[in-house]
């Protein structure tokens, strides 16, 4: 049976080439919304974070109807870091539309995305968006495209896609970019045209893949996924089979099934084949899951999670200033988020340590990771973490090896040489240079993953905020050797108290402060970063001894320089190995792991020796 009431398809594309805003417009053109309805932008991206920082973070299903066909969209993340969630999807759907921005062309994360869709055998339409730019080239974005396709090896039907020329922002796509348009339609009817109808056997026994889960605090989990076979209804007993655990054979019943209508679930009794639904009531429910009908368990294969390439600890936090702002403090609560958070991150692993205060979080990069600490902290958690570390693995012939990953900068070319040699320094191999439009230049790196941990703000400094930095993960390659993160020392408080006028004024000769006047400070807080190598020891609350003689000037007014207040990422990237970053609802504060002075220093000798 073929469904051509139905096309299941995922917008896939490299970060903020505008997959998000088109999928606006679709929803928008499609008649989702009344035509005096207040919409927001980017209306796909629900959660605080995706709005803050202009990404997706995570997959989110949709639907719209053009012409009595149902279109189901996915709409995938396109920052390296939540690559697996764009893994995941395309098993859900029998075709893609890769967004590539007219001007930038095909990037890092284009061809990681175009890889896993060519991989699956998938139809592929080509959208280039942005076409309204001053600076928009499509003629030679087409050219790269294809160019992009030949690297990845695929056949000549992929290499027959239709390309699409639209400005999402604008409302309108059109097939050759000289003709003109003033709505989405070109696009829906090379949906309808090119994109394949799912078919199955629609009486077979049931069978359906889980490719994403949600979570609800009051159903629990919520299995997405597409039904491959037969039909799947509400108080259907069903079993449980995976791929990749054989022995997992779990009998249950489905409470309840939705399919999705524009932005909403929708409750149904049944569905069938091709559709796209999400069930609840199954409480042991795991991406990779295939639903069975229980008289026939079989398992659809499903390609297992790239594994997470950087670690930090999260600690309990026992500085002197702990538990004054969180909600949530004990270790209890902090591994019952983490642990949660599994429910929904496939890409995440958690583990305990030896210490029952301390958790090692493994995500797919440092985004990833301070996606996670920053929800933490808006939920009232209260903890601190460590600096990010790159996951190690040991060859056949036990070799230490490190993930590695390719970076493509581009800077103008100024710049070039400044980037060039922090990079080599971090042990970057430059791999090619080109010049591009504007007198910028390309660079591509091969680095490992480490040299990369603390860059970007560094990068930025460096470019005067002109450059920009695109990573993918490339594997795993041998050691590079050691590395130094950092080229200047911290800034320590020497005692507890509150910071005042008298004490930065001194201290900010010696470096770039982070705190400003009446601050809580406590022993081995890093208040500043030094502008020697070493770390220095400062009293930040020491006062002025009064005299009974006052001679002219004495009390002028003392000018401080605005202390640099650092993000969230900022401060992530600043730690070294041997500190903590303690995050709360209000506050960010660096310190040493150590806090004594003279244990620390007892600490440092013992590294040296």
């Amino acid at each position: 049976m073929v469904r051509e009431d139905v096309r299941n398809i995922a917008i896939i594309a490299h970060v903020d080439h505008g997959k998000t805003t088109l999928v606006d417009e679709l929803l928008k053109q499609s008649g989702v919304f009344r035509e005096n309805q207040e919409v927001a932008e980017r209306v796909m991206d629900s959660n605080d974070l995706e709005r803050e920082r202009g990404i997706t973070i995570l997959s989110k299903n949709t639907a719209v109807f053009y012409k009595n066909t149902k279109i189901n969209i996915i709409d995938t993340p396109g920052h390296a870091d939540f690559g697996g969630e764009v893994e995941r999807v395309l098993k859900m759907v029998n075709g893609v539309i890769l967004v590539v921005d007219a001007f930038e062309g095909a990037m890092p994360q284009t061809k990681f995305v175009l890889q896993k869709a060519l991989e699956l055998n998938l139809p592929v339409i080509v959208c280039i968006n942005k076409i309204d730019r001053p600076e928009a080239r499509p003629a030679e974005v087409v050219d790269e495209v294809l160019e992009l396709f030949l690297d990845l090896d695929a056949s000549d039907e992929q290499l027959d896609c239709p390309f699409v020329y639209a400005s999402a922002k604008g409302g309108y796509a059109m097939l050759d970019p000289e003709d003109t348009s003033t709505n989405m339609s070109p696009l829906f009817e090379t949906i309808l045209n090119y994109i394949p109808a799912p078919e199955g056997d629609e009486n077979g026994p049931t069978q359906m893949l889980v490719s994403t889960i949600d979570y609800n605090e009051y159903v629990g989990r919520i299995g997405v996924g597409k039904v491959d076979r037969g039909t799947i209804s509400v108080n259907q007993e069903v079993i449980l089979v995976n791929h990749h655990d054989p022995d997992k054979k779990q009998k249950v019943k489905i409470s309840k099934l939705y399919e999705f209508d524009g932005l909403n679930k929708v409750e149904v009794r049944s569905a069938t084949i091709g559709s796209i639904v999400a069930l609840s009531g199954i409480a042991d429910l795991h991406i990779g899951d295939t639903i069975c009908a229980a008289d026939s368990p079989e398992a659809i294969p499903f390609q297992k999670i790239s594994e997470p390439t950087i670690s930090m600890n999260f600690v309990v936090n026992d500085s002197p200033l702990a538990g004054q702002e969180g909600k949530y403090v004990t270790s209890r609560h902090i591994r019952d988020r983490l642990l949660r958070e599994l429910n929904t991150d496939v890409s995440l692993r958690v583990e305990d340590t030896a210490d029952t205060d301390t958790f090692k979080v493994s995500g797919r990069g440092e985004l990833h990771l301070s996606i996670l600490i920053e929800t933490m902290r808006r939920e009232g958690y209260e903890f601190a973490v460590s600096k990010a570390e790159v996951i190690y693995k040991t060859d056949a012939r036990g070799k230490k090896m490190e993930p590695m990953e390719l970076a493509y900068i581009d800077v103008p070319e100024e710049f070039s040489g400044s980037v060039i040699q922090k990079l080599s320094l971090r042990k970057g191999e430059l791999q090619g240079m080109s010049i591009g439009q504007g007198g910028s230049s390309r660079l591509e790196f091969s680095i490992p993953s480490r040299g990369l941990i603390g860059y970007r703000g560094e990068f930025l400094t460096d470019t005067k905020g002109n450059g920009v930095i695109n990573t993918i993960f490339d594997g795993y390659g041998p050691y590079k050797g050691d590395l130094t993160y950092r080229s200047q020392g911290s800034l320590i408080a020497f005692e507890s108290g509150e910071s005042v006028a008298y004490g930065l004024f001194n201290a900010q000769e010696r470096g770039t402060l982070f705190i400003g006047a009446g601050e809580k400070v406590y022993s081995g807080m890093v208040i500043g970063q030094s502008a020697k190598p070493e770390d220095i020891e400062l009293n930040v609350c020491k006062t002025k001894h009064l005299t009974n003689t006052r001679a002219s000037g004495s009390d002028e007014a003392l000018k401080l320089t605005p202390p640099k207040i650092l993000s969230l990422e900022q401060a992530l990237e600043f730690i070294d190995t041997d500190e903590l970053l303690e995050v709360t609802p209000k506050s960010l504060r660096i310190r040493k792991k150590i806090l004594d002075p003279t244990l620390r220093k007892r600490a440092s000798f013992k590294n040296k020796q």
